[in-house]
């Protein structure tokens, strides 16, 4: 796959590519005879991992520590388990504040629909 199908695939720019690329959240990518980025299955899979991860909120730089264990091999398997550990509870903690932020909000959008029924906002 060529640069332009990966950025349409995933919803990424070209530069965002490439950045993930130059700073190890992916891999080196395959390149073809003349050195241009030709994504084959894995590297697609490393793009999407990124792309999943990001949107997630797991920061650029366990995301290039991940894949920098990932590389040196199995040696690593407890050590990449635990990134992920740790990645999974920044995502929870997150979660945590955006079902407080959703709550606020459904209460005060209950609020704004019983005053349009009623002619009068009240926060009983």
């Amino acid at each position: 796959m060529t640069i332009k199908e990966v950025c349409e695939k995933y919803n990424l720019t070209p530069d965002t590519l490439r950045y993930y690329e130059r700073v190890g959240v992916i891999p080196e990518v395959t390149r073809t005879a003349g050195g241009i980025r030709d994504y084959g299955e894995e590297d697609l899979k490393w793009v999407a991992n990124a792309v999943c991860m990001r949107d997630a909120g797991v920061p650029v730089e366990m995301l290039i520590e991940y894949v920098k264990l990932f590389q040196q091999g199995d040696s690593t398997i407890e050590a990449r388990a635990n990134l992920l550990k740790e990645a999974r509870a920044q995502i929870l903690e997150a979660k945590k504040k955006y079902d407080v932020a959703l709550e606020k909000l459904d209460y005060k959008i209950s609020r704004y629909e019983l005053a349009q029924e009623t002619g009068v906002l009240t926060w009983e």
